[in-house]
């Protein structure tokens, strides 16, 4: 998973599954686009994510979620609900203000 925080008034964790960074995915009106410039942060392992999204959620930060992968773990986490995953195209996408 590629993992960016970006430094705002209120943090942001960009967090995307590695394969789909670059990729833009279109239903009907709607466009879901993975951002290079906005996701490449560091490429990390599960582990290492859960510890960043452990850290941030202590310090009110925005997650911004995109793919299976990074979705589950925020699940797992329960830093997401269900009823709040959509999708388009199949791949699933969140997003979070602590």
């Amino acid at each position: 998973m590629f993992v960016k925080i970006i430094k705002s008034y209120r943090d942001i964790v960009a967090i995307c599954d590695s394969d789909l960074l670059g990729k833009v995915f279109e239903e009907g009106k709607f466009q879901l686009e993975v951002k290079e410039s906005f996701y490449r942060g560091d490429e990390l392992s599960g582990e290492e994510t859960s510890a960043i999204i452990n850290k941030m959620v202590r310090e009110d930060a925005t997650f911004n979620i995109v793919g299976k992968e990074s979705i589950s773990l925020a699940l797992k986490h329960g830093l997401i609900k269900e009823e709040g995953i959509k999708e388009i195209q199949g791949i699933p996408f969140a997003m979070v203000l602590m």
